[in-house]
């Protein structure tokens, strides 16, 4: 099984880049996400992959970050969410965004994806609920309040805090990320107009 590749880009299509390991060329089937940003033709890359062998096809999905690969790998395991789904997820959600939507139960962040229906989404939320925080990256110091929020369950100050910079404009993800870091300064018995002070001292950063 192939695992990563480490070579020079021979090609970027639509949804895959070409990849020149010494004289092989190897065709990797990629997020938007990831084609963005892997650089031009002539250039080194190194991609993170996952390895699909079926009876009639063998083709490499690839990654920028490890990451983004048990993503891809997590969301399959949800009725309805292939390959293709995957992958359309991941193109339009980071995988720390991806994270913080499950986590705050964001059914419309999820719907944005092509391909992504209602039903699926729900599923997407439902299902992944308790594996999101093993996956969240660089979020994870926050993703245990946005759950609490996401189930309804967080402290009333948490909640009041957070609805209160929703109403200034800023998403709900933006929102519980800011008071998340207000709470780390702040402290767990600090009241709701503190934790909005700090909170947007945060976003103003």
């Amino acid at each position: 099984m192939i695992g990563k590749l480490k070579g020079t880009i021979e090609e970027i299509g639509e949804d895959y880049v070409l990849v020149d390991v010494h004289g092989v060329c190897y065709v990797a089937h990629c997020s938007a996400r990831t084609l963005s940003r892997i650089g031009s033709a002539g250039e080194a890359v190194v991609l993170f992959i996952e390895t699909y062998v079926r009876e009639d096809q063998f083709r490499l999905f690839g990654f920028q970050t490890a990451l983004e690969r048990e993503w891809f790998r997590l969301l399959q395991i949800v009725q309805g969410v292939g390959a293709k789904v995957a992958l359309a997820i991941l193109s339009t959600l980071t995988p720390s965004e991806l994270a913080n939507a499950i986590a705050l139960q964001d059914k419309t962040a999820i719907s944005r994806a092509p391909g992504v229906g209602p039903k699926v989404a729900v599923r997407i939320l439902t299902e992944l609920k308790s594996k999101a925080p093993a996956f969240s990256g660089d979020m994870s110091g926050s993703i245990g309040l946005k759950q609490e929020l996401g189930e309804g369950v967080a402290a009333a100050p948490v909640a009041d805090a957070v609805s209160a910079l929703t109403n200034l404009g800023y998403s709900r993800d933006q929102a519980a990320s800011a008071v998340a870091a207000a709470l780390k300064t702040a402290g767990e018995g600090a009241d709701s107009a503190k934790l909005i002070r700090l909170g947007l001292k945060e976003l103003a950063r």
